[in-house]
């Protein structure tokens, strides 16, 4: 995919501390370049800049090279430019908004919210069901949909107002909100992630059950049959990009996705799916086998063949002079 349509790939996983790049080198191969950060989670990707969530922090990095520069076979290397300190409120989705402002899923707090100069962040929407914000992941809001540069539907592995009550509701207390109306307009979904407005429909993962579809008419209509937990939904022309998990034992247990994977006698894979949304085929895959067993987010960076970024260990900022 990145030779042939000059792109890349960025995505993360905290169960590893990683962020990982999928490019292409100069040969014509896959070349993958990784760093380490402390529970990297969301991202998001625009011009030359990448915003990432990790535990306390969400990281601005802007790419350094100009113009046909090339840094060790690189066309493309993110700095760490600016950290924005947001204490531990389980970030996960990380958008922009058509005003530059910096918006993110605070799935503690059970809201949308953006950085503050004086707090850890500011509240700036909350499920009409959620009666106090505090620390407790009520209802486990997890995903963002942006529309026309604005904040559009959010996902929520529940619409619970206790402290972890999403917990007892994730075979089918999905649900998917209006920010702008605050109406519910999907419910009966399993674990439903990473919402994504594109081509006139809105996307999501309903994670519970595998699979990659759409919302219409209130219902979710399912495209591809996807063999792993997803978490992680980005689009390149007619293709998804989606990004999978093995399933933990608890969390995970009692889904229909490992009913369905013991069906076909077939095991989660962890890795990346390429999903042409014409016909629902897959026609890519990258699975990893090892420690990464699970993913969060994946963004495809357009224009870049073969992606790195400086780490923030000593010996890499102490270099990093412009």
């Amino acid at each position: 995919m990145a030779e042939t349509q000059f792109v890349s790939l960025a995505f993360t996983t905290y169960q590893t501390n990683r962020l990982f790049f999928i490019g292409c080198n100069q040969q014509g191969r896959v070349a993958a370049h990784e760093r380490l950060f402390d529970k990297p989670m969301g991202m998001y990707g625009i011009n030359n800049s990448l915003f990432v969530s990790t535990r306390y922090q969400i990281w601005r990095f802007d790419n350094y090279l100009a113009p046909e520069e090339i840094y060790q076979q690189s066309d493309c290397l993110y700095i760490p430019r600016t950290a924005y300190t947001t204490g531990d409120l389980n970030v996960h989705d990380v958008v922009l908004d058509k005003s530059e402002e910096l918006l993110f899923v605070n799935t503690d707090f059970s809201c949308l919210a953006t950085i503050s100069n004086d707090y850890s962040f500011v509240p700036l929407w909350q499920p009409p069901f959620i009666s106090k914000l505090v620390a407790e992941d009520r209802c486990h809001l997890n995903g963002l949909a942006m529309r026309d540069g604005e904040p559009a539907y959010v996902t929520a592995c529940s619409s619970t107002d206790t402290a972890a009550g999403w917990r007892n509701h994730r075979v089918k207390g999905g649900v998917v909100i209006d920010v702008q109306t605050n109406d519910i307009i999907a419910t009966g979904l399993s674990m439903p992630h990473s919402p994504r407005w594109y081509g006139g429909k809105l996307w999501l993962l309903n994670s519970g059950t595998g699979e990659l579809g759409y919302i219409e008419a209130g219902q979710f209509v399912p495209l591809t049959f996807c063999p792993g937990f997803g978490r992680g939904l980005a689009f390149w022309d007619k293709y998804a990009v989606v990004g999978l998990s093995k399933l933990r034992a608890r969390p995970f247990s009692g889904l229909a996705l490992e009913t369905r994977l013991t069906q076909e006698n077939k095991v989660a894979q962890c890795g990346l799916m390429v999903i042409d949304m014409s016909n629902g085929e897959i026609v890519h895959w990258l699975r990893f086998d090892g420690v990464v067993e699970e993913l969060f987010d994946v963004v495809v960076l357009p224009g870049v063949r073969q992606p790195k970024a400086l780490g923030l260990q000593r010996v890499f900022m102490q270099a990093s002079i412009c």
